[in-house]
């Protein structure tokens, strides 16, 4: 697992020495959740990463993604961004992200509440005609609320942190059986990653792994990525990544299944070159 290829699709750089947070952030990460650019470089090498999907945090850094930016080109080719902007973000704006590596924005409704996407259309619009993608988080039954706006709304849609389902509610639960529904219409993917995000337990986050295991018989390898969630803000308890890893690893046992989701996948729909 460690020298097999990679390509992490969710992770952070979080640096408040050289990128100090806005002063109306909500977070201000430290200690062990800061995670400069230069850090994860050695996370790579150490773990056979060869590129990355950066997501702007958005509790940390909201709208200034200086951060982010500055990453993307100092390390041209090798990593591509997920950025924050609001909603009336004009299309400019966005390509001139796209032109700069972005392949797509946040819209963070776990953290900030769906109401404020719930009529998101023009943005929606403007990410289509762009081709970049729209990430959304949700967590518990909140998709069923933005379930609408996707079905109205042609932008590629990336799932983050295979939805944040309630883990205590059941494979059946409404929102869950929703975002199943979605790989039939060939423009919705998922990303699976952030176990730790919506478990109730402790490593290995055995009554989260269903979930995953469920996206993946729905959406196939084809459509599903990894991503670390490095360095592992608001954890619940001490993370390594070498646990994430072997965590994915024991959960997916196939090595074609593997391949396609922590390499092949990545690599074609955020156009990463070998």
């Amino acid at each position: 697992m460690l020298s097999q290829p990679k390509i992490d699709c969710h992770h952070h750089v979080i640096d408040p020495v050289q990128y100090p947070y806005p002063t109306d952030s909500t977070y201000q990460p430290a200690g062990p959740e800061v995670g400069p650019a230069a850090y994860y470089e050695q996370v790579m090498q150490a773990y056979g990463i060869r590129h990355s999907v950066i997501v702007q945090p958005t509790s940390a850094y909201a709208y200034d993604n200086s951060c982010l930016l500055d990453t993307l080109a100092h390390n041209k080719g090798r990593h591509k961004g997920v950025v924050v902007v609001p909603n009336d973000v004009s299309s400019e704006t966005l390509a001139q992200y796209k032109a700069q590596g972005v392949v797509g924005v946040a819209l963070n409704a776990a953290l900030l509440g769906p109401e404020r996407f719930l009529k998101v259309d023009t943005l929606m619009g403007r990410l289509a005609e762009l081709d970049l993608y729209a990430q959304v988080q949700v967590k518990d039954d909140q998709l069923l609320a933005l379930l609408p706006l996707l079905q109205r709304t042609r932008p590629r849609v990336l799932i983050d942190h295979s939805g944040r389902p309630d883990a205590s509610a059941g494979l059946q639960q409404p929102a869950f059986q929703a975002l199943l529904s979605l790989a039939s219409n060939g423009r919705t993917f998922v990303k699976l990653s952030g176990l730790s995000q919506y478990s109730k337990e402790r490593s290995p986050y055995t009554d989260a792994q269903p979930y995953q295991l469920a996206l993946l018989q729905a959406f196939t390898a084809e459509n599903c990525m990894w991503g670390t969630d490095w360095p592992f803000l608001r954890a619940h308890q001490h993370m390594e990544l070498g646990t994430v890893l072997t965590t994915f690893g024991e959960m997916f046992p196939n090595a074609s299944d593997r391949h396609q989701i922590l390499w092949e996948t990545p690599k074609r729909l955020f156009g990463f070159s070998a």
